[in-house]
Order: C-alpha cells, then sequence, then structure tokens
C-alpha cells in the first residue's frame, strides 16, 4: 500500500469511527439505545482505538523446548531474549524500540520494577521474584535493533496445557497482527499443537502465519531434512493452509550473525541458512512492508461488528415504534406469550440434541473400536521382519519413535472422529439457533448474536480432546487429564526403560482401548452440555433484546412524542448509511 493509500485508510478508519461515535454520542440516539448498550460500544470503540495506536504485533507461539527466543534473538541479531529458562519463570516479554536498551517488569498491581538484562536469566529471575510485592504480568524490554522500528515482538510461555492457557496469552493471540509459531524438528508436532494450531490461531484468520520447524542441523542429511519437511507442511497445510513453513536453525543463524562458532555442517547448512533468508526477507516484504495494509483490515473489521450491533438494535426498535399504544400492549402480551413458547420449544429440542450428539458418541465409538483393531495389527508390524529375516525396525528406533507413534496414532482417530462430526453439530446448533431467532423476528443471527459460535463449542471439544489423548508424562499435568488414558499412557513411560516397550503396549491393549473410549464418551457429553448453553444463551439474548425495544417503544408511546423519537431513530438509521457504505467498499 502507497503512503497516499495509507493516508486513505487511517483518514477512513477516522471518517468512520468518528461517525459511529457520533451517534451513540447523540443524547437521544444513547437514551434509545440504552445506557448499557452503549457502554458496551464505547468499551468496544476503546479496543477498536488501542488496535489503532499500539505498535503492530508479531507473536511468537510454541510449546518449551522449541527455541523461540533463540528465534527471537537470531531476528535481532543479539542476545536479548533469556535462553536457559523454566516454565516457573517464563514470563511474557514484550520486545520494543528503545535508543537506549531498558527492561522492566511489569507487576499485576502494576508496579513496574527497573530490572536489567542479567536479571531476567532463569537463576537471576527466580531469586528477584521472590523478592516483588507481587507476580510479574509481563516483561518489557526496549532495544534499538532495526527490524523493532516497525514491529513490536511478543514471546510468550510454552503452551503445553491448552486447558489452563493464560487469558492474558489468548489475549495477546487475539489481538496479534501476525503470528510466528515455533516447532522443534527433534520433537514430535504433537496432538496437542495440532489442536492449539486448529483451535486458537486458525480461527482468527491472521494475514501472514509462520510455522518455523527449528534445530534443522541437528539432522544428519538432507534426505532426513526433506522427510521431516514433507511432515511438517503436511499437517500444517491440513490444519492452517494459510501457513508459510520453514525449516531453519536459530542457534546457527544466531552464532553466525554474532560471528560466534557455529555446529558442524552435517550437508544441511545451506538448506536452512537459506531457509533462514527467505524467512526474514518475507518477514519484511510480506509484514513490515504490509503492516499497515493488514493493521488497517483488521480494524475495518472490528467497526464493522460495531456497526452491525448498532444497526440492528436501531432497526429492531424502529419496527416497534411502527405500531401504536394499543398495538404495542398487544405486541407486549403476544411476546411474553410467544416467550412461554419459544421456551418450551426450545426444551422439546434439547431431547433432540441430546438424541443427535448421542448418535454421533456412539459413530465414533464405534470407530475407535474398528481404529484400535486395526492399531494392533499397527503395533505387531513394528516387529516385522525383511526378507533375510532382519528387524524393519531397529530398537534403537523402536525406543526412540513408538512412543510417539502411538500417541499420534490415537490422537489422529480422535481428530478424524471431531472432523466428521465437526459439520453435523454446527447444522444442527445453528439450524435449532436460526428457528429461535426467526421465531422473535430476527432473521440474521450473526448480526445480533453475542452467544459462543459453534467454533468455539468445537474448540473446547479440541481442548477435551487433548486431555483425552496425552499422556501425564509429556507435560506433567496430571490434573488437567481422564485419569484412565493418563494413567495407562504414564505407565508405558514408567516402564519404557524396564522392558521392550511394544511388549507394554500389547499388555495394557485393551485397557487403552476401554479407557479411551469411555474418555470419548466424556468428550461427547462436554459437547451437548456446550451446545445446550449456546442455545440458552442465544434465547436469553434474543428475548433480552426484544423485551427492551417493546419498553423502550411503549414508552414512547405513552411520552406523547413518539413522532419525534421515530424520527429520531430513522435520522439514526439513516446516519448509520454513510459508515455502512464505506465498509462495504472494504469488502465487508
Amino acid at each position: 500500500m502507497s503512503h497516499e493509500n495509507m493516508i486513505t485508510a487511517d483518514e477512513n478508519i477516522h471518517v468512520i469511527r468518528q461517525k459511529l461515535n457520533d451517534i451513540i454520542d447523540d443524547p437521544k440516539i444513547a437514551k434509545l439505545l440504552g445506557a448499557d448498550s452503549v457502554s458496551q460500544l464505547k468499551e468496544y470503540d476503546g479496543l477498536i482505538a488501542k488496535k489503532c495506536e499500539e505498535p503492530f504485533t508479531l507473536v511468537i507461539l510454541g510449546e518449551f523446548k522449541r527455541g523461540k527466543s533463540t528465534i527471537i534473538n537470531a531476528l535481532l541479531g543479539k542476545n536479548i531474549e533469556p535462553i536457559n529458562v523454566t516454565p516457573e519463570t517464563y514470563t511474557i516479554n514484550e520486545i520494543t524500540f528503545g535508543h537506549i536498551q531498558s527492561v522492566e517488569a511489569i507487576l499485576e498491581n502494576g508496579q513496574r520494577v527497573p530490572l536489567v538484562l542479567e536479571d531476567i536469566t532463569r537463576e537471576n529471575l527466580e531469586k528477584r521474584m521472590k523478592l516483588f510485592p507481587a507476580r510479574i504480568s509481563s516483561v518489557q524490554i526496549k532495544d534499538n535493533a532495526p527490524i523493532l522500528r516497525d514491529i513490536r515482538i511478543v514471546d510468550t510461555p510454552g503452551l503445553s496445557d491448552l486447558e489452563s492457557l493464560d487469558k492474558q496469552v489468548e489475549e495477546y493471540i487475539v489481538n496479534a497482527d501476525a503470528i510466528m509459531y515455533a516447532a522443534s524438528c527433534l520433537l514430535p508436532f504433537s496432538e496437542t499443537e495440532q489442536i492449539f494450531l486448529g483451535s486458537h490461531v486458525q480461527p482468527q484468520r491472521f494475514g501472514m502465519l509462520y510455522v518455523l520447524v527449528n534445530m534443522i542441523d541437528a539432522l544428519n542429511s538432507m534426505a532426513d531434512v526433506n522427510k521431516i519437511m514433507r511432515r511438517f507442511r503436511g499437517i500444517a497445510e491440513r490444519i492452517v493452509p494459510n501457513a508459510i513453513v520453514y525449516g531453519i536453525s536459530g542457534g546457527d543463524e544466531l552464532s553466525r550473525k554474532l560471528g560466534k562458532d557455529r555446529p558442524a555442517d552435517k550437508g544441511t547448512r545451506e538448506f536452512y541458512e537459506t531457509q533462514f533468508l527467505q524467512f526474514e526477507l518475507s518477514l519484511k516484504r510480506d509484514i513490515i512492508m504490509q503492516k499497515d495494509v493488514i493493521r488497517s483490515q483488521r480494524v475495518y473489521t472490528m467497526l464493522d461488528q460495531m456497526q452491525a450491533e448498532i444497526s440492528s438494535k436501531l432497526q429492531l426498535l424502529s419496527d416497534m415504534t411502527e405500531m401504536d399504544k394499543q398495538k404495542l400492549e398487544q405486541k407486549a402480551l403476544e411476546f411474553e406469550q410467544q416467550c412461554d413458547e419459544l421456551a418450551a420449544a426450545l426444551e422439546k429440542k434439547k431431547p433432540v440434541i441430546h438424541l443427535s450428539i448421542l448418535e454421533m458418541q456412539q459413530e465414533a465409538e464405534s470407530w475407535m473400536y474398528e481404529f484400535f483393531a486395526k492399531l494392533r495389527t499397527s503395533i505387531l508390524e513394528c516387529r516385522a521382519k525383511d526378507e533375510n529375516g532382519e528387524d524393519i525396525y531397529s530398537p534403537e528406533d523402536i525406543e526412540k519413535y513408538f512412543y510417539s507413534f502411538l500417541m499420534e496414532k490415537v490422537g489422529e482417530a480422535y481428530r478424524l472422529c471431531i472432523e466428521t462430526h465437526r459439520d453435523r453439530v454446527g447444522e444442527l446448533v445453528e439450524k435449532t439457533g436460526r428457528d429461535l431467532a426467526q421465531t422473535l423476528g430476527i432473521s440474521d443471527m450473526a448480526e445480533v448474536s453475542k452467544a459462543p459460535s459453534v467454533d468455539r463449542i468445537m474448540m473446547s471439544m479440541n481442548k477435551n480432546v487433548t486431555r483425552s489423548v496425552m499422556g501425564v508424562k509429556l507435560f506433567g499435568t496430571s490434573e488437567n487429564f481422564p485419569p484412565a488414558a493418563m494413567s495407562i499412557f504414564s505407565s508405558i513411560m514408567k516402564k519404557k526403560m524396564q522392558t521392550d516397550i511394544i511388549d507394554i503396549a500389547l499388555e495394557n491393549y485393551d485397557e487403552i482401548r476401554i479407557n479411551i473410549v469411555k474418555d470419548i464418551k466424556t468428550v461427547y457429553q462436554d459437547l451437548e452440555v456446550k451446545a445446550i448453553s449456546r442455545l440458552d444463551s442465544l434465547y436469553q439474548y434474543q428475548v433480552e433484546m426484544s423485551r427492551d425495544a417493546i419498553a423502550k417503544a411503549k414508552a414512547m408511546a405513552e411520552s406523547g412524542d413518539n413522532a419525534e423519537l421515530n424520527a429520531t431513530l430513522q435520522e439514526a438509521i439513516e446516519r448509520l448509511r454513510e459508515p455502512k457504505r464505506m465498509l462495504a467498499e472494504q469488502g465487508l
């Protein structure tokens, strides 16, 4: 986007915001909308203002031990981010431009504590944290690295435990302008990582999303590199099709930029060095050079949601004011009767939803039994021999990869169950919601509903799946996993060093199958609860919105100045046309 076009975009955003705020600031219109509604709209406008004013933000995500901090240091060309950290001491680090380097800890009580870089290493931070009057909310680092003139970099803690994902981290993800996800070629692209990308990152529809497969320098040959990259690209294409995948070595690149000794070249250096260069070029070309365009589109989307909220409320109120006092009284009586009927209809729908989701659950259980029958064959194939009677897989390979193979197979089966039922669940809940909305005279649910979307219901389901599949020894959070599946996978890991891991898996095979099927039952039961909750929320929102409109219309009629208030409404609706037109020009 040229400088001229950028000025136009900024001006358009300013004009649209101003026009929307002029409408809700108008005392007559504000009175019609109601104090609560105006307060919510003002709060939302504050978020839009923040998005317009704060630096363009690149958020770095990934599990622990994926080398996020090393990658950031390689981008900056200097050692700023602490590398030797633990989950207990890891903080959210905001890195922004400053002519003079500085470090501050922002505490949860709002206090700011000056630090130096040496303070945020693991050993020093553990000591300092004990002296702070409150927990650290984030660490703000300023540095004069050239890339920071254009973007703010936010390094987040590891994301192993989705269920207890910190709200602050979630807010950074939602408000990010671009995402960089760090993975490791030395560790499986776990089900947790895949579900995290699908449930937390993909729904945000980021303009740019990088998946960096780090530590490529540890692989022994280009054959290994190509195999790993095909694997990661295949998974990324399925989950986050818009992601760009690079195979890099953050450690090697940092050493190169600092002029330090580099890891020995195993014939792969040209690949990962070129990939890091391509990543940097893309970062500059597609993000830094386009950051204003990316930012503008996200702000336009927020403004469109604000406009739709105002428009829907004013239109509903306008429809009510077309009635005289007698008709309004009749409408109010009919509406309350309709609400009772609607509530009863919703109660009748709940058993239908229960039976539908129960049918899906039983179908999923049947698939899982079939899957486990095939899984036993796959496990036994790990002991297959070639034509010379030699083991196809060496004991070392089985020791290194079998557990991941087992977890991935089970995780993949879960994922396929969810994906197969996703559309059916969505259609079921949305159709019921539309029926409720239309009964109340609201034809477009998306315009008015504040309730969580079906995507969010499915996200919650995905979290349960993660708890069901991942074992305690992987992430050390036993309280967040169903005990049946957790204890079995944990026992396999405990016995791994004592005897043949395949024997252990076969010995526990029936127990694994039975308890995983129990866990999937829990997942679908939780899904039903969330689906019913969504419909209840939609019902309550629609009822309150319509009831409020009727009450306001009755008050107008009783005040005797209905004509003037109706004129105010029509004026407000007319004033919305211009910002709506300007947003439509942006493709919204």
